[in-house]
């Protein structure tokens, strides 16, 4: 991965960035010219999503792939992480403004439909982690940052599982992330149990 690790060192950060917002202007231009189909703004709801829970893999991805690859994408990952807010923000929104656009409803559905309030949950889950996507933010939390960061994988968890439910019928397509997040957070497994008893040892141990 020698190679690949020192093109991808060369690629500016704010070229990802970029690219990343191009599909919330294409997207949105053929939902107003008629490219998504007869019903456009469940189309567009669908598109955003879905890129948000493809950049919220991508962000589960990084560190394994470093790890078991050698494959070093972490100087994107903020940016990656961004990104799939930037979606998932713009899911919400056409929601709220173009598919259900009346208030009382809004608050009626998060309640009422599981797998809204499943979908609602991940994004207030997302929210602390993009207001702390800052280098002031690593300095003032220190090591709390990266415990508060672990949201992350209940986020993703959330968002597998929110577009699992909201299909019609049997389809593999959201089975498929569903089983891709679990497989992350799985191999995840191993060190979050060693932290844990390296944790436990050092409280035992100051009793």
């Amino acid at each position: 991965m020698g190679p690949v690790n020192q093109l991808i060192r060369r690629l500016p950060v704010w070229a990802l960035y970029l690219l990343g917002a191009v599909p919330a202007p294409w997207f949105f231009y053929l939902g107003l010219t008629g490219g998504l189909g007869v019903e456009p703004i469940k189309a567009l709801e669908h598109e955003y999503g879905k890129l948000a829970l493809q950049l919220l893999i991508l962000t589960l991805a990084i560190s394994p792939l470093r790890r078991l690859l050698g494959l070093n994408l972490m100087k994107f990952r903020r940016a990656i992480g961004l990104l799939c807010f930037f979606y998932v923000l713009c899911h919400l929104l056409v929601w709220l403004v173009l598919d259900v656009q009346n208030p009382g409803q809004i608050l009626t559905d998060i309640a009422k439909r599981p797998y809204i309030t499943i979908g609602m949950a991940g994004f207030v889950l997302m929210l602390p982690l993009a207001l702390t996507s800052n280098n002031l933010s690593v300095r003032c939390l220190g090591r709390a940052w990266p415990r508060l960061h672990r949201l992350t994988y209940a986020a993703g968890l959330l968002g597998a599982v929110h577009f699992a439910m909201l299909v019609k019928g049997f389809q593999i397509e959201p089975l498929l992330y569903l089983g891709v997040v679990l497989s992350l957070l799985a191999v995840r497994l191993p060190a979050a149990l060693l932290r844990w008893q390296t944790t436990a040892s050092d409280t035992s141990g100051r009793v």
